[in-house]
Parts: C-alpha cells; sequence; structure tokens
C-alpha cells in the first residue's frame, strides 16, 4: 500500500493547458504479477460520459475481449460541424444568439459584507465541504430521475441559488 501511495504521488502533477499531454498514463510494477495502472487526465479533455467509456474499454481489454469498431471517428463529427456551418440554420442560430447576448453583459450583484472594489481583483479562496450519504444519494437520485449527470445537478443548485441572491435572471 505505502508503493502504490507514494507511485501515484510521484505520478500526479498539474497540467499545464499550453502544454502537451493533458492525458497521462503509467504501469507501476508492484510484484511479479501484479501491477498497478495509474490514469490521469485533465478535466478539459474529458466528462463523466467519456471517462465511463474509458474505464470500460479498459476492463474490457484487460478482459481479453475485443472492442467493437466504431461506428464513426471524431473526424466524421468534424465534417459533419463544418457542412452545419456552411447551412442556413447555423446562420440562424448564429444571429439568434448574437442578439441575445447583444448589449452590455450583466454584472453579477450579490449581497455581500463589504463594497466591490473599484480595482478587480481575482484573488480568492477554496472552501471544502463533505456531504453526507443521505444527502449525496439524494443528488444522484435526482440525476437518474431526470437522465442528467451529477455535475449537472449541482449546476443547476448553483444557479438558482446565484439567482436567488441576486435577484436577476441572467447569470454569467
Amino acid at each position: 500500500q505505502l508503493m502504490e501511495l507514494a507511485a501515484a504521488e510521484d505520478f500526479v502533477r498539474p497540467f499545464r493547458l499550453q502544454e502537451a499531454p493533458l492525458f497521462r498514463a503509467a504501469l507501476v510494477k508492484e510484484a511479479e504479477e501484479s501491477h498497478l495502472l495509474l490514469v490521469d487526465m485533465h478535466h478539459i479533455i474529458s466528462d463523466g460520459v467519456s471517462v465511463g467509456t474509458l474505464i470500460h474499454e479498459f476492463s474490457e481489454l484487460y478482459a481479453s475481449r475485443t472492442l467493437a469498431p466504431l461506428r464513426i471517428q471524431y473526424k466524421d463529427y468534424a465534417v459533419w460541424q463544418q457542412a452545419f456551418k456552411q447551412g442556413e440554420a447555423y446562420n440562424r442560430q448564429e444571429a439568434y444568439w448574437l442578439k441575445q447576448l447583444d448589449g452590455e453583459l450583466p454584472v453579477l450583484e450579490l449581497p455581500a459584507d463589504n463594497a466591490r472594489p473599484t480595482v478587480r481583483s481575482f484573488a480568492g479562496d477554496t472552501v471544502s465541504r463533505t456531504l453526507d450519504a443521505k444527502t449525496t444519494a439524494g443528488l444522484y437520485k435526482i440525476a437518474r430521475d431526470n437522465g442528467c449527470t451529477l455535475y449537472m445537478v449541482l449546476l443547476a443548485a448553483y444557479s438558482t441559488l446565484l439567482a436567488r441572491l441576486s435577484g436577476q435572471e441572467d447569470i454569467i
């Protein structure tokens, strides 16, 4: 266990978005017949669905099963997107959103103990909390019942909180 912890600590390091790679993998030999696969990826290149797919496919390959050939490749999607951008539907959607987002962007006004400083600062801090098992199970149930991810549930809750605190409907 100590060797696993040390290997993981040596493996995990910060990503730099402007430098490759944003995905790393390593195989650590624990014993003659025991290895540990370490995988680390930046969240910008993955989501819950893609990580689930990756884990499933690793498991299939580990079990010596063959993966089904892909029906489509990313390049197919890129071609579809390029074709879509040449069409009238894209132009209508672009015009709609340019009109919706026209004008000055609203400033999120939240109640605070202090006045907003004249010079903007991005200094901040992190506050961590742990949810109990019952609350966590409830959040997962909401996600399941609505066919969405836990991230979407939490983002909706956060957006709702900001809207209620600010009295604004458009949250940026």
